[in-house]
């Protein structure tokens, strides 16, 4: 098939490299203008605009997809589908309506539930076991097109965000090769969304990421997986936020929330609502990800010392 290509991060890069070694003529990749990121705050390339260049694919890097021009350009490659994944621009409607098959989205939930810009993240908030990947029909709703196929996959105790990202974007690789082959060969039996079991997912926001020591062990070992890589789930403590990136829950509860009840190899062991949890990875502003262990070797930690209930 003759493909129009939008996205951005790996998560779509995976995609396109599917698509690519499937066969596919990819006629025109999109992705957003590169962006400053690091402490130099050095422009940087996307994972798509990284992969199109290696592979000599023409590029457009447009700030918005409203200008005549890019209407323009757009019909006269005559694409059979655009496929769309984290692309980060809303299409409008003559966009929609441009390829010969419309526009498909790789979209990283068992739609309709958790629609909307952070599926993953908030599923592992909410203690899910089970997500998957939806390629849809786009329309002009928040991800409300018809389902064209779906695949599921167990979340496991031990994923995060990173574990869980990496599997979805190598799952919606295979998923939307296996649409277009379908598609090609007439065989896709497209499925109006219900209205039941809709749930949305906003992108997160930074103080959601602060720990509420009142809340369950289980709950907040749910807050460390989801801001695991970013921004990462923390707490105060002796006057700086530490970052909580690996936490199991445990049934003790003979403490006050936010309450340090012992140290040691294992780990920090805080009391919380319900249950008590044990920080195994953390960090300390401007220093490196350690073992509990290790950083208790250079911080002066004990039983007793409190937590910021709210962060």
């Amino acid at each position: 098939m003759k493909i129009i290509f939008a996205g951005t991060p790996q998560f779509a890069a995976h995609a396109l490299e599917a698509l690519i070694t499937e066969g596919h003529e990819i006629a025109l990749a999109l992705t957003q203008p590169d962006r400053p990121a690091g402490r130099g705050m050095k422009l940087n390339a996307s994972a798509v605009k990284l992969l199109a260049q290696k592979h000599k694919i023409t590029l457009l890097q447009p700030r918005s997809l409203k200008q005549p021009e890019i209407h323009e350009l757009l019909n006269k490659i005559c694409a059979d589908i655009m496929v769309v994944a984290a692309y980060g621009l809303i299409l409008p409607s003559i966009i929609l309506n441009t390829p010969r098959l419309g526009c498909i989205n790789i979209h990283a939930s068992l739609l309709p539930h958790w629609r909307g810009a952070a599926p993953i993240q908030r599923a592992i908030l909410a203690g899910e076991q089970e997500t998957g990947i939806t390629i849809m029909q786009m329309d002009q709703g928040l991800d409300t097109g018809d389902i064209l196929l779906q695949r599921s996959i167990p979340i496991l105790h031990n994923d995060n965000t990173n574990t869980l990202y990496d599997k979805l974007a190598i799952l919606g690789a295979n998923c939307v090769v296996e649409t277009l082959n379908l598609l090609k060969n007439e065989k896709v039996v497209a499925a109006a969304q219900t209205e039941k079991n809709v749930s949305y997912a906003p992108k997160l926001e930074k103080g959601e990421a602060k720990i509420n020591w009142q809340l369950s062990a289980e709950k907040i070992s749910y807050a460390v997986r989801a801001f695991n890589p970013r921004p990462g789930a923390h707490s105060a403590i002796h006057g700086f936020p530490l970052k909580i990136f690996q936490a199991r829950p445990i049934t003790n509860t003979i403490g006050n929330p936010g309450e340090i009840l012992s140290i040691g190899q294992e780990g920090i062991v805080v009391a919380c609502g319900k249950g008590s949890l044990v920080l195994e990875i953390v960090q300390k502003p401007g220093g490196k990800k350690l073992s509990a262990a290790e950083f208790l070797a250079g911080h002066s930690l004990k039983p007793g010392n409190y937590f910021t209930l709210a962060g």
